[in-house]
């Protein structure tokens, strides 16, 4: 390291909430970004995507991505749109559905900024997208690969190892050396039972850990997910009804197919017809069975030689005359579509059309974050309102949980594998009592020093600890 110039971490995003993941490091006068995500959720957070960055995009030498999540990655775009030239690092799953997620985001930041041109809500006219879906394609060409337990030097002084996450498909923790230094980034973590993917992979050695906290308070309990879902479909196929699941598209209808199959080949559902009707979701399925055939890394080996959900009866909605004709068949059937908290997309169609009717269910199999329509059905509302109309609510509503997060005891457990204990451990993408409570417990129970990340802090990574610049705001 340059005499009197230690290398510094700056928090820009994702510190006392979940959203906007961005971790500046700066190394002998090389600047390199290690995830470049979007803010999501209340409109005070979203509003940061706007402000410029603390420093120029054009003064970034690389970027590194730990997963395809858009508050991960779904800043890009804007960063090339003004200015950023280098390459973006990740891995070969990460990539793949990073073509997936990229553009969409753009498309839809295009319809939003349409929407409010035609309402005339938006205070600036006319209403501009924060980036288009030519802008996500434009980003894209800037993706180069980061193998899997490898190191690449992704800038002078800045070498990183990718390691399996457990997250989603390519989700990578990071281990970067800056010298004799070892500062690792958790990325987002699985909980270590997923059914397509391997448990996280150990931190290593490290000097300083940044930790995600999304559920850094909770301690889940042992999922009854499969148990509950036989139960619904089998209620709702001998009634003749609909199992409608709003889903994410990414991972988690996977994780659904997966427990349907493993369910009707043990015999414990009756083989229905499983339609998917979300384009993305349908580009995600094929990123997952293309890194099945392709032997990836990421993958439990068990999914290596046969073709995923082959034993179903598996078919895609891909036009919108498919998607209507759906909320004219006749059940039983299973039916999954986007989104994962209807907040939007073609489940909604679905809801209106099923949600009067007594033989039918909705499972809901993910977070629903409060104000949305998933949350307002999990809470046991009577009525639903779509397209300006309210829907009665006849149907069961069942809850599973399918969570693709590490819990409380799933993190302090990874963070306990580092093979000597870090210097301070800085937790991060957590809302500030999940934060708080992680930190903590990694104070408590591993006897490490750990603090909440500020937005704006920067902190030197040269060792003692010292604690760097106050937060810029």
């Amino acid at each position: 390291m340059a005499p009197g110039v230690p290398p510094t971490l700056t928090f820009l995003g994702a510190a006392r909430t979940v959203t906007g993941s961005k971790f500046l490091l700066e190394v002998e006068g090389r600047r390199v970004l290690v995830d470049c995500g979007l803010y999501q959720g209340p409109k005070r957070l979203r509003e940061r995507n706007w402000a410029p960055l603390p420093v120029s995009p054009s003064s970034l030498d690389a970027v590194v991505l730990t997963h395809a999540h858009v508050d991960h990655c779904g800043y890009l775009p804007r960063l090339v749109k003004d200015g950023f030239a280098g390459p973006v690092h990740a891995t070969a799953g990460t990539r793949a559905l990073a073509r997936i997620v990229l553009p969409d985001s753009g498309h839809l930041h295009e319809e939003e900024a349409r929407y409010a041109n035609r309402r005339g809500y938006s205070k600036h006219h006319p209403a501009l997208p924060l980036y288009t879906e030519d802008d996500a394609l434009a980003a894209l060409d800037h993706l180069v690969d980061l193998p899997w337990g490898a190191e690449t030097e992704v800038a002078p002084g800045v070498a990183v190892t990718p390691r399996w996450a457990g997250h989603i498909l390519g989700a990578a923790s990071l281990s970067v050396r800056l010298g004799d230094r070892r500062i690792a980034f958790s990325g987002d973590l699985g909980p270590g039972h997923h059914p397509l993917l391997p448990p996280p992979e150990p931190v290593g050695a490290a000097d300083l850990v940044v930790v995600e906290s999304t559920y850094g308070d909770e301690s889940l309990p042992e999922s009854d997910a499969a148990e509950r879902l036989a139960d619904v479909v089998t209620r709702v196929a001998a009634r003749g009804g609909v199992v409608v699941i709003p889903a994410f598209a990414v991972d988690r209808t996977e994780v659904v197919l997966w427990h349907l199959q493993e369910l009707q080949r043990a015999g414990r559902v009756p083989a229905l017809p499983v339609f998917v009707d979300s384009p993305m979701a349908s580009r995600a399925l094929r990123a997952y069975t293309e890194a099945a055939a392709d032997h990836a890394r990421d993958l439990r080996p068990e999914l290596w030689d046969r073709p995923l959900f082959d034993e179903l009866d598996l078919r895609q909605a891909h036009t919108r005359e498919e998607s209507q004709a759906l909320d004219q068949r006749h059940g039983p059937f299973v039916l999954i579509s986007a989104s994962g908290m209807a907040t939007g997309g073609r489940i909604l169609h679905h809801l209106a059309a099923r949600l009067g009717d007594r033989r039918n269910a909705v499972v809901l199999v993910g977070f629903q974050a409060p104000g949305t329509r998933g949350a307002a059905l999990a809470g046991g509302g009577r009525t639903l309102k779509m397209f300006g109309l309210y829907h009665r609510v006849r149907a069961e509503v069942a809850r599973l949980v399918l969570s693709a997060h590490a819990d409380r005891d799933d993190l302090l457990a990874w963070l306990g594998t580092a093979s000597t204990p870090p210097e301070m451990v800085f937790v991060v993408h957590g809302e500030p009592e999940a934060a708080e409570a992680l930190a903590d417990g990694v104070d408590r129970d591993l006897d490490l020093p750990a603090v909440v990340a500020r937005n704006g802090e920067r902190v030197r990574l040269d060792g003692g600890h010292g604690m760097g610049a106050p937060p810029a705001g």
